[in-house]
């Protein structure tokens, strides 16, 4: 195996325990929040190490600064930007990133 070549079975595991790891943070956030972080923290981590990308759903799940798994209302604050045309999360941390806003195309028939 070259370096830098993971196999692909590989690859795939990695993304199984970084999924398996997102369910146990959703499941710990409230009741034992840096157990949360930690979850969070090992499945960036495993990410990193095996250079898999997440997907922009679980991109979009955590605070990159502090490492919280956002819930809207509970640890996070969700609201739109009109004028930038993006939709912005502000964690507790003081942290704020903004995402853009895509505009579906409806079918009326």
């Amino acid at each position: 195996m070259r370096r830098g070549n993971k196999p692909g079975f590989l690859l795939q595991v990695v993304r199984e325990r970084i999924d398996i790891l997102f369910r146990l943070a959703e499941k710990e956030v409230k009741t034992h929040p840096e157990r949360s972080r930690r979850y969070i923290s090992l499945a960036r981590k495993l990410g990193m190490k095996y250079n898999v990308r997440f997907s922009p759903k679980l991109k979009r799940r955590f605070c990159k600064k502090c490492g919280t798994l956002w819930v809207p209302g509970y640890n996070m604050k969700a609201r739109l930007n009109s004028r930038k045309k993006m939709m912005e999360y502000r964690c507790e941390c003081g942290a704020v990133r903004d995402f853009p806003l895509t505009l579906r195309k409806v079918n009326i028939v």
